[in-house]
């Protein structure tokens, strides 16, 4: 488990020198190369990704990076283009597919490649143990984040409600929900989106209760009564008009230009550490950022360690060891460090982090923050999703949670839905 000794920027640990010079492979480039780059996310991401992707051009002559970004369909087009034989050179997965593709072996084995093309020994310890399948390393880990809220400091003050802090609980949540939406007192504006279908948010909810969403052997880690718990409170609190109703929650799809604090909806978020950046370029409002609310002072945090996005190798790529080379470029090469500098999280090598920490503005700088200062509150990483997980969160965790935003599901039928659906598409 990384802990806070291993992930504090400062200190003799991170020593200069450690970011060595490249391969030889341009030299070895005799005619024009292409490279597929497929990922998602804001504008500021497409930027970033971009500029990393022409320093590579220019590092390696005769190499060309296309670059392929979608929305909200990434999935279904990542889905097809698997299904095809068609997957890019390099693609962008989530925690919560990563597993799921590498078991598929759409992911290529990185192990051939760690310690030589992919330079490891900077990396923070423990990283590559969170992109491990069963026994291989299917991906590389871009950066670091963990679940977290962010919330309107104006609005909490111009309430008088005391701000959210580590020691807020999950009924202290609730309780200052409904009071804020009173005290905005605007149509169409709540405290807060209803993440009911947050696999994130349920996940940490979970770990607080020390249960898992998925086990080691592939198998849901929760029972019935687990999600009818989930589902009565985000139900009492949009009944109580703590968090936006099923239309609006309809509409949320889990992503930053989607959430209800984005669209104007809501003040606060569950998200990752990672995304402040990305809220508060488009929040006008400032915003902080604390850990999510805990079930009660001796319960677990749910917090863990994750790795924000992975890179992931295409099993049928013509090119994977000039990928191999992009992804050693991208995660350790100090002009991409600076270049990307903390929009997917925190940076995986140690050098890049103290390198770029300096330089990033203050909203950033409190993402860094917040990676260090929960360091000694988070717990073991969870057991790797199993193949299917992606079909659950998509068919099942979504889909129940909108049934039941709608009404058409209690709380109680929600759960035994979720679960039967989950037995079904796990196979157990």
């Amino acid at each position: 488990m990384i802990n806070r000794r291993q992930m504090l920027l400062n200190g003799a640990m991170l020593g200069a020198g450690a970011i060595a010079s490249f391969s030889n492979l341009a030299a070895a480039i005799a005619q024009e190369t292409r490279l597929r780059l497929y990922w998602w996310g804001t504008p500021d991401r497409l930027k970033r990704t971009q500029g990393v992707s022409e320093l590579f051009s220019q590092k390696y002559a005769g190499v060309t990076v296309n670059a392929e970004t979608a929305g909200s369909d990434y999935w279904t087009k990542l889905t097809t283009m698997m299904a095809g034989g068609n997957l890019p050179d390099i693609f962008q997965l989530e925690p919560g597919t990563f597993a799921d593709y590498g078991r598929r072996n759409a992911a290529l084995p990185l192990d051939p490649y760690l310690g030589k093309t992919i330079r490891t020994d900077r990396l923070a310890p423990g990283a590559l143990d969170l992109v491990r399948v069963d026994g291989k390393v299917r991906g590389i880990p871009i950066a670091l984040n963990a679940c977290a809220m962010l919330y309107d400091t104006d609005v909490f003050s111009k309430a008088g409600i005391k701000p959210p802090s580590d020691d807020t609980t999950w009924d202290d949540f609730a309780k200052d929900c409904i009071e804020l939406t009173k005290s905005i007192g605007k149509d169409n504006v709540w405290a807060v989106g209803n993440c009911s279908h947050y696999n994130s948010v349920f996940t940490a909810w979970l770990k607080q209760r020390d249960k898992l969403m998925f086990t080691e052997e592939g198998h849901l880690g929760f029972t019935a009564d687990d999600a009818t718990e989930w589902y009565e409170y985000w139900t009492a609190l949009a009944k109580q008009g703590g968090c936006t109703p099923a239309e609006i929650q309809s509409m949320d799809k889990r992503l930053v230009e989607t959430n209800p604090l984005t669209t104007g909806n809501a003040v606060i978020a569950l998200t990752y550490s990672n995304l402040l950046p990305a809220y508060q370029a488009v929040y006008k409002g400032p915003l902080e950022i604390v850990a999510p609310p805990i079930k009660d002072a001796k319960a677990p945090t749910g917090l863990f360690y994750r790795p924000a996005l992975i890179w992931s190798i295409a099993t049928t790529s013509k090119n994977p060891d000039l990928a191999a080379e992009f992804l050693d470029f991208f995660i350790n090469g100090m002009e991409a460090g600076k270049v990307l500098g903390i929009e997917r999280g925190v940076p995986v090598n140690l050098d890049v982090q103290q390198a770029i920490t300096p330089d990033i503005n203050a909203i950033a700088k409190k993402t860094v923050n917040f990676i260090n200062a929960i360091a000694d509150r988070v717990g073991p990483y969870p057991p790797p999703i199993p193949l299917g997980a992606a079909e659950f969160d998509t068919r099942a965790f979504m889909p129940v949670a909108q049934k039941l935003a709608f009404g058409s599901l209690t709380p109680a039928e929600a759960g035994k839905e979720l679960i039967a659906q989950g037995k079904r598409i796990l196979k157990g």
